[in-house]
């Protein structure tokens, strides 16, 4: 059964003063934009120190939080990398679980992490690194689960030749092998734009998204022309003039495909379609608000089940 009511709309907060002294500020500039949410940049707060939390950071992060009419979800650390050496695996999964009590504390519903990278390889090293990481996320599932948290692994691209990365059907297919209640996707559609740029699967791009659309609980919306940060740029600006790398636009300012994605894919249910908005564009922050909150909207849900509770 689908529905159209089960999709929120929310944004990201910028940092500014690094002891958040003036983070109330931007939460109340964000608030006015009229959204259901706001996610959290935790990953550069100095928040979690050593995998352990600084209790001061969190209650200056809470004291900011408390008492606005929307909900929060929270970016933690982007290094976080179930796919790397067995040896540092459990330093990634001290952060990880540090970073979900965070969440937890400011009442989060959603926790992003990236997906794995490594490097290129023998196909035998890359799917002992799928094993590794298939095997810390449902370990991960059940700490989020106990801080009531869905944790959400968002896709990826490789940043070079010489790094690997999982394509959004095998992000879907992994997240089907691991089969937890709250392990889910966190689909990034300039990302995986990217992504299919990169392998020269641009006609592939919605059929992709759509694999893992049922299993994202997550979105990370903005816009981009998919191109590869392939030519040394000057400025940001050269950088858009090109329409080159991953630019965090307004969407409509780039030429992802969305009313495509939004036809051809089924969301999870309760999907949050939260806009990643690069601080140089703010000045378009409500037009990009207003439009994905249509595109929200118009967007399908199913329920999909995974592992009991």
């Amino acid at each position: 059964m689908t529905t159209h009511v089960t999709t929120s709309t929310g944004i990201s907060a910028h940092k500014r003063s690094n002891d958040l002294s003036d983070f109330e500020s931007e939460l109340d500039m964000i608030e006015k934009l009229a959204v259901s949410s706001i996610e959290l940049p935790t990953y550069d707060m100095d928040i979690v120190i050593g995998g352990k939390i600084r209790k001061p950071q969190l209650e200056s992060l809470k004291r900011a939080c408390r008492g606005r009419g929307v909900r929060y979800t929270v970016h933690g650390p982007l290094a976080i990398n179930f796919m790397d050496e067995q040896f540092r695996l459990q330093r990634h999964f001290d952060v990880l679980c540090a970073s979900l009590e965070v969440a937890a504390e400011v009442s989060a519903i959603n926790y992003v992490m990236h997906t794995g990278v490594m490097r290129q390889q023998q196909a035998a090293g890359i799917e002992a690194a799928y094993q590794r990481q298939r095997e810390w996320l449902a370990k991960a599932g059940e700490r989020a689960k106990d801080a009531g948290v869905f944790l959400c692994v968002e896709t990826l691209y490789p940043e070079t030749t010489l790094q690997h990365t999982a394509t959004p059907q095998r992000l879907a297919s992994e997240l089907a092998a691991i089969n937890h209640s709250h392990v889910w996707a966190t689909i990034d559609f300039s990302h995986s734009y990217i992504q299919a740029d990169y392998h020269g699967a641009r006609a592939d791009y919605v059929a992709a998204i759509a694999a893992l659309a049922p299993y994202a609980k997550h979105l990370h919306v903005h816009d981009s022309f998919g191109r590869q940060d392939d030519i040394w740029m000057y400025t940001d600006g050269e950088k858009l003039a090109f329409g080159h790398g991953d630019l965090h636009l307004p969407v409509g300012w780039g030429d992802i495909p969305w009313a495509e994605l939004m036809q051809a894919c089924t969301f999870a249910d309760g999907v949050v379609f939260n806009i990643e908005l690069e601080s140089r564009y703010w000045y378009a922050a409500q037009e990009t608000v207003d439009a994905v909150k249509v595109m929200a909207e118009t967007a399908r849900v199913v329920k999909l089940m995974q592992a009991a509770e």
